[in-house]
């Protein structure tokens, strides 16, 4: 695809991919493209089915006013969002509230167009709206999650993480998309200091300095002083003593079932916990309609809302934008920062 040089000046270029057609997807990509804030703060690329934009302009009653261009064409970035027509989705073949092969390629192919183009230099952070996993496993079975498909996307291989972002409060973890009962064998102190290390690097990036992290314990009250499980005595402990060491802001381990609240009350900036659902019951509970999702350690930026695609209400133009703005804001800051400290460099 023949793209033009960047021309965007001083305001950071956000790559966007629209997620799973079947879902919410369509609605909230028209409707995060029609906020005039968001408009003024960045320049944007979309990838995805124009026809199915026009389906969530439909759906959400918005008009973002795009400038459509076919694939292969120039990208004439202004104040005007430029969206690039894949023409790969069919509408009349779209199944609403169901995952689906066709769903899936065109969900895959939009995602993996916007990281090339950031990946060529040519945005300076990526944003998607939701997708289904079941249909990106249709269309590619080698999904297991985000960050493996950006590493087969971009072909990097450096070490990369989610992160779930609640206002300013960060959830980080040393383990992810693995079964429960192989968390345990899966924690050391390499891989833990190695998620520490990277979630200090991207909590700098998001505006933290220094970035305040606190370390949960694996087991029922942190092992209870060896009672419930050596693991915080003899991996989690060591490691965070060898990351104070480093010069990072760390403390704990601390018991799970207490370490976010005195983080919501601002005793720290990020939790670090030992496996997925540790972290991401506290985070939904405490705001499933603004969460986010970052996807870090890339060499830009990966933002999207922490909640699905949303079957139960797809079509129904009742979407609630709350995440997905708040995903977005934070894409843009962090390709803010980045440009910055480019200039300064």
């Amino acid at each position: 695809m023949a793209m033009n040089e960047r021309t965007d000046g001083e305001l950071p270029v956000i790559a966007v991919a629209m997620g799973d057609p079947s879902g919410i997807s369509p609605e909230l990509t028209a409707r995060v493209l029609a906020e005039p804030d968001l408009r003024a703060a960045a320049r944007y690329v979309v990838f995805g089915d124009a026809r199915l934009l026009a389906l969530g302009i439909q759906d959400s009653g918005t008009d973002p006013k795009v400038r459509i261009v076919r694939d292969g064409d120039a990208l004439p970035l202004g104040d005007q969002p430029v969206f690039v027509d894949l023409a790969n989705h069919d509408p009349a073949d779209l199944q609403r509230a169901k995952a689906t092969l066709a769903g899936g390629k065109a969900a895959t192919e939009n995602f993996r167009r916007a990281l090339q183009f950031a990946s060529a230099g040519k945005a300076d952070a990526v944003f998607f709206t939701p997708f289904n996993k079941a249909a990106m496993r249709f269309a590619y079975p080698g999904y297991d999650d985000e960050i493996r498909f950006v590493r087969d996307a971009i072909g990097f291989d450096g070490p990369a993480s989610e992160f779930n972002v609640l206002d300013k409060l960060w959830n980080a973890r040393v383990t992810s998309h693995i079964p429960l009962s192989e968390v345990a064998s899966n924690i050391s102190q390499e891989r833990i200091l190695r998620a520490l290390t990277l979630a200090d690097a991207s909590l700098r990036q998001a505006g933290f300095n220094p970035p305040r992290v606190a370390v949960a314990g694996i087991n029922p009250h942190a092992g209870d002083g060896g009672n419930f499980g050596r693991e915080e005595i003899d991996v989690i402990e060591p490691a965070v003593k060898a990351a104070k060491a480093k010069g990072f802001t760390v403390e704990g381990p601390f018991p799970s079932d207490t370490v976010f609240l005195r983080a919501r009350n601002g005793d720290f900036d990020a939790v670090l916990t030992m496996y997925h659902d540790q972290g991401q019951i506290a985070m939904k509970l405490m705001g499933f309609d603004s969460g986010i999702t970052l996807i870090g350690g890339f060499p830009f930026p990966i933002c999207t809302p922490a909640h699905g695609t949303a079957y139960e209400i797809a079509g129904k133009g009742i979407a609630n934008l709350g995440a997905t703005r708040a995903a977005l804001s934070l894409a843009i800051k962090m390709a803010q920062d980045g440009k910055a400290k480019a200039k300064a460099a």
